[in-house]
């Protein structure tokens, strides 16, 4: 916006403008005259603007010295050239006529095409001056086109709204806390599916769900799980690992809630007993963030559970996921190889996909075509192709796998071989000069090759592909405001001493209002890499036991899961109790 040019009037494209009266008022003089801004400010305003030689405009000025709001200076605008000023929202914007103008021109420009009616396109402009921007959008949608005035935040944040999906609900703006006090109890007699929709539609539904979610990843919680139960309705959320209970909203609101879940996800709300499948994507804060949904019928009603994807959050460097500098060179090594697997393993929630991408995101070049086959793709990496499987319709792991080697692919990045099907496929892609990174459950990384034979895959052809295992689990960090150190009893000090060397002194938080009481806050990974040498394959080859293995491992030197994390205890990291329940076998 140029809130000190004076401009026409802007008017549909094909009408000529008026003529000029008279010099249309300034900016700085508009404010004080509707007494939003006192002459002081103004010349506060203006001296800042000389100040910075004038590389900012006005209302960028005041705005910044926080004497008025972006919306009262595009008000002040809008009144001066005649134009309606509009406050956006999702629900004033008609997503099909989105594509009314082309998406780089949206993107460029920071127009919002609104809605279309008899012919004629209203779109928002954060520039009700530029004309020449209105009569390039009245020729690109071949329609007469009108404006109304917006500010370039509310403009942007409807945009994310919308153009990553059809499927995106806005949730920034939740005012007042939730009071389920004031919340209309769903009868148990209403559950119809008439009812039920009427229902979930609702504000105080809207309201109450739009909080949990929006609670759940200012936690920075993984999960969030809505369990209904005899007499109430638990909602727990899962933060660095660990499930406590959020909220207790009346057990009477639970088929709203679940419906209104449902209907954002595309799912099916008049099935209530069999499982289901969704996806949700919200803006929040003015950043996307993916929902995984799945409901699973239970004895009083459906259990949801909703995974939060932050793809802030997808690609790491290795660097800060808690790799020392040793290992992230012989990981990368790994990783780095031509052909052959790299395995990480783990449970449910350990980070794998995590650890993957950010290798990914280090051998990723314009030189190499990497792809990648997932269920489901749970971010997005720019100069990677990502494939996402669909069971329903019949493009599996091994479909995929099968079309993406007639891809001419140089790296494959499999999410999980999860049967013998897909392990062979792999097996195949990785001895004929690709290099497949893929994950597997199991306890720690030398479980990885008993695994693979155990599918079905012969020990030769494990040993001639196999070139890396990480294993890993994520651990709680201690709260940096409340850590503090302590002397170990003798049996904690002996362990962490054969681990880690000398022990005089560990940390632990006693919890405060920063970590909930928790002592932790965050978390990192601890890691077993296994890089098999020319004994270990040949003992692979041959056939050898899950305890064989560990014992040449061991004999080789391998640091194990527990080892790394005691070090990490040594540290001053985490604590020695955490290290003990995560690395368990």
């Amino acid at each position: 916006m140029n809130p000190r040019a004076p401009a026409p009037t802007p008017v549909p494209a094909g009408a000529a403008p008026p003529a000029r009266t008279g010099a249309r008022p300034q900016l700085g003089d508009l404010l004080v005259s509707e007494g939003v801004l006192t002459p002081a400010q103004l010349a506060q305003a203006l001296e800042e603007q000389a100040a910075h030689g004038h590389k900012e405009l006005l209302g960028e000025a005041l705005i910044r010295l926080g004497f008025v709001s972006e919306h009262t200076v595009m008000q002040c605008l809008a009144r001066s050239y005649g134009v309606p000023f509009a406050r956006l929202s999702p629900r004033l914007a008609d997503p099909r006529v989105i594509d009314a103008l082309p998406r780089d021109f949206i993107d460029t420009h920071a127009v919002l095409p609104l809605f279309c009616v008899d012919g004629v396109l209203t779109i928002a402009v954060s520039e009700p001056a530029n004309l020449f921007l209105i009569e390039e959008a009245a020729r690109l949608s071949a329609k007469r086109v009108q404006i109304v005035a917006a500010t370039a935040q509310d403009i942007r944040a409807t945009l994310q709204a919308y153009l990553p999906s059809a499927n995106v609900f806005v949730i920034d703006e939740i005012y007042d806390d939730v009071d389920v006090r004031q919340f209309s109890v769903v009868e148990s007699e209403a559950l119809d599916l008439g009812a039920l929709e009427e229902f979930s539609g609702q504000t105080p539904v809207v309201r109450l769900v739009n909080y949990i979610i929006y609670q759940a990843i200012h936690d920075r919680a993984s999960d969030i799980h809505i369990e209904p139960d005899d007499h109430r309705c638990r909602v727990r959320f899962r933060v660095d690992g660990r499930l406590a209970t959020k909220l207790v909203p009346p057990y009477q609101m639970h088929p709203a809630v679940a419906s209104r879940i449902k209907i954002m996800a595309k799912m099916d709300i008049s099935q209530r007993r069999v499982p289901q499948d969704g996806d949700i994507h919200v803006v929040i804060d003015g950043r996307p963030v993916d929902l995984r949904v799945s409901t699973m019928p239970g004895k009083f009603g459906e259990k949801v559970v909703i995974r939060v994807i932050d793809t802030r959050n997808a690609v790491i460097p290795l660097e800060k996921m808690g790799m020392g500098a040793e290992l992230i060179e012989r990981w990368r090594a790994v990783v780095r190889c031509p052909n052959g697997m790299a395995l990480v393993t783990g449970p449910t929630g350990s980070g794998k996909s995590t650890t993957l991408y950010s290798a990914l995101g280090e051998i990723a070049s314009e030189d190499t075509n990497i792809s990648t086959v997932e269920n489901p793709v749970e971010a997005q990496i720019p100069g990677i192709n990502q494939f996402q499987v669909n069971e329903q319709a019949g493009f599996t792991f091994p479909v995929a796998l099968r079309s993406l080697l007639r891809q001419d692919p140089d790296v494959i990045m499999v999410g999980e071989v999860r049967d013998l099907e897909t392990a062979t496929i792999a097996t195949q892609a990785a001895l004929t000069g690709h290099l497949v990174l893929s994950t597997l459950h199991t306890n720690d990384s030398l479980s990885a090759i008993t695994r693979l034979v155990n599918m079905g895959v012969e020990p030769y052809l494990v040993a001639a592909m196999l070139r890396g295992v990480l294993a890993q689990r994520l651990v709680r960090k201690i709260c940096p405001h409340c850590k503090e150190a302590y002397t170990p009893e003798a049996h904690v000090r002996e362990a962490v001493e054969r681990a880690a060397g000398s022990c005089a002194e560990l940390h632990r938080g006693p919890g405060c209002s920063r970590c909930r009481g928790t002592g932790y806050a965050g978390r990192l990974g601890i890691y077993e890499l296994f890089v098999p040498d020319e004994a270990t394959l040949q003992q692979i080859a041959g056939g050898a036991t899950l305890q064989e293995l560990r014992a040449g491992a061991a004999a080789g030197g391998l640091r194990t899961l527990r080892d790394d994390g005691l070090h990490k205890a040594l540290a001053g990291l985490t604590t020695f109790e955490e290290v003990i329940r995560a690395s368990a076998a």
